[in-house]
């Protein structure tokens, strides 16, 4: 049998337009005790993701949990693309059994849902699963999630993907949100979160503009 090519993209990808993004109690009690990504790290990551989702426009839960009484506020680098939104707090560990989220997430109405937060092997795997359960399409960005130790995050990633969730990485989240050059209302967008927070791919991006005037569309 022949298969015929076609230039179009996989169903499986990401558009900013069909899903959610719930990032997850980045806060300073949760940060202390993860020890699977180094803090910058996951600061960086996380604000890497959170500046492509409010670029780009895509629907987007901020939720805590013990705000005021004992996990403290959200990291800046998280909270920042998003001035006017309101922090939804939750008392569950489980950000899906939240009546508030899930009352948000039935508001918004997408089929996919990508998650991000601390700790990987309980806050992202409860609503992981969670949604999983209830037939929405799961993404996880792995790199921007940490825990207690590499082996909690590690067993946690692999739960969720032998549920049927998938993975991805910050940097992917932003490049599949773009996923063409020649999306030039977006491009700017795109390099610019990239420069600032993209590491070595980013530091290449200002080198070779600076240096040879070049641009990837």
């Amino acid at each position: 049998m022949t298969i015929t090519a076609a230039a179009t993209a996989s169903p499986l990808l990401l558009t900013p337009r069909d899903h959610t993004l719930i990032l997850i109690d980045y806060q300073s009690q949760m940060a202390f005790a993860t020890h699977s990504i180094d803090i910058p790290t996951l600061r960086n990551n996380a604000g890497l993701v959170a500046a492509a989702a409010a670029g780009f426009g895509v629907s987007t839960i901020l939720t805590t949990v013990a705000e005021k009484s004992f996990s403290g506020p959200m990291f800046d680098e998280v909270t920042a693309p998003f001035p006017d939104q309101r922090l939804l707090d939750r008392t569950s560990m489980n950000t899906w059994e939240d009546a508030a989220v899930i009352a948000q997430v039935n508001r918004i109405g997408k089929p996919r849902i990508v998650l991000a937060g601390l700790w990987t092997s309980v806050c992202i795997v409860g609503p992981a699963l969670s949604a999983l359960a209830q037939g929405f399409e799961v993404y996880v960005i792995t790199d921007a999630c940490g825990d207690v130790s590499v082996e909690a995050h590690e067993r946690a990633v692999q739960r969720m993907l032998q549920a049927g969730a998938q993975p991805m990485t910050a940097l992917q989240y932003l490049l599949e949100l773009q996923r063409d050059w020649a999306r030039t209302d977006t491009y700017e967008l795109t390099t610019g979160i990239a420069r600032k927070l993209g590491g070595g791919y980013g530091l290449g991006i200002g080198y070779a503009k600076a240096m040879f005037g070049a641009e990837e569309g």
